[in-house]
């Protein structure tokens, strides 16, 4: 069943604010620094403890707090949240949460204690998508303590579950004024998800599209247009493509073009690059083709520093009801570092700004700096 969160109060509304993120990656060396640490132990190549990743961090940055508080890894996000007010808060959230000991056979696992869940309390999260290559980084075991950990913290999820149908249903949030923010979570093989943690009639896993055909958008269309009501908007989160590499292959922009065209969504949140791709809107419809990292531990990891992975963008698209096309559309920009996300330095920004210009340029739409360093697209 679809699961909820409920942000509705009293009033009318002609448009919703959503904030939107890439990459949450809370687990390994992140969770070593938080309130409760799970056990680090891992079974990579080159790195058997998570408190490797912490190390490697504070090489490049500096001393690193332990035993932080569930707020301080969102750092300067959390008074742009509050700024902002964001009617609905949706995160790719790349991590296990579990205590499992299983671990997958597949070279990188990453989980957070299920004790550090107020650290995503801490960001007013509303819906965590799942619909990705590491929620079963501890097997089964892991998705459903997962599960269970997030249902218990009131928080809705999307994109897994504990059979195909759940895996499948969209998290629900209610907004105020009525209407409400359907998101649906995809996985496509091309982002790393094996296919042996598709979801199963009585089997948990990820809602992994074996095929973007058009029987299978139909398929789509219809869940839609199922549970969808007068004033509400959906947004189809998808997880895609690889890490590294600005392109984007045309089968993703055909199948974003499809999910508008053919099932309805509202918007395109994709995810899986470690750094931002280029913006689209399609039919007044907005596509963010990759979102890029957002809380990492990456800091001390080196190889494709061209790529600036360190600095992250906060989406936060408006967007009119009814109707779901796209009002405006900002970017906040910020830099991690010691585990924190930092406002960024007005020349990232600009680096930010210039990039996504030039890769947005071919797609319809321009980026520009405003004087708070902040990152506006304009089509």
């Amino acid at each position: 069943m679809p699961q909820i969160a409920n942000n509705a109060a009293a009033g009318v509304r002609s448009s919703a604010k959503l904030f939107l993120c890439g990459d949450v990656m809370l687990g390994r060396g992140i969770d070593q620094i938080l309130a409760s640490p799970g056990d680090p132990h891992l079974n990579e190549r080159y790195v058997k403890s998570a408190t490797t990743y912490v190390e490697l961090a504070e090489r490049v940055n500096g001393p690193i707090p332990r035993k932080v508080d569930e707020a301080y890894v969102w750092g300067d996000a959390l008074s742009e949240l509050e700024r902002e007010a964001p009617d609905a808060r949706i995160i790719n959230l790349e991590t296990s949460i579990t205590t499992s000991l299983s671990l997958a056979p597949k070279g990188i696992n990453y989980k957070m204690n299920p004790a550090n869940i107020g650290c995503l309390a801490a960001a007013r999260v509303d819906c965590c998508v799942l619909a990705n290559n590491h929620v079963l980084d501890w097997d089964e075991p892991g998705l459903v303590e997962t599960l269970d950990t997030l249902r218990l913290a009131g928080l809705a999820y999307a994109g897994a579950g504990l059979d195909a149908d759940e895996a499948a249903a969209p998290a629900v949030i209610g907004l105020a004024g009525g209407g409400r923010v359907l998101v649906f979570g995809f996985a496509l093989g091309t982002s790393g998800v094996p296919a042996s943690w598709a979801a199963g009639a009585y089997k948990p896993g990820v809602n992994l599209l074996a095929d973007v055909s058009g029987r299978s958008l139909a398929q789509i269309a219809r869940s839609v247009e199922a549970i969808r009501q007068p004033g509400d908007l959906a947004v189809a989160s998808i997880h895609w493509g690889g890490n590294w590499g600005y392109q984007v292959p045309a089968e993703e922009r055909t199948l974003a073009h499809a999910l508008i065209d053919v099932a309805d969504f509202d918007v395109v949140h994709g995810h899986s690059s470690h750094h931002p791709k280029p913006i689209e809107v399609h039919n007044g419809r907005l596509i963010l083709y990759g979102c890029g990292d957002f809380l990492t531990d990456y800091e001390g990891i080196t190889g494709y520093e061209t790529f600036r992975g360190e600095l992250a963008l906060m989406y936060l698209p408006r967007l009119a009801i009814p109707g779901g096309t796209l009002v405006s559309l900002d970017a906040v920009p910020f830099q991690l570092a010691k585990f924190r996300l930092n406002r960024a330095l007005r020349e990232d920004a600009a680096w930010l700004a210039a990039m996504l210009e030039r890769e947005c340029s071919p797609f319809g739409t321009h980026v520009a700096l405003g004087s708070d360093d902040r990152l506006t697209v304009l089509w």
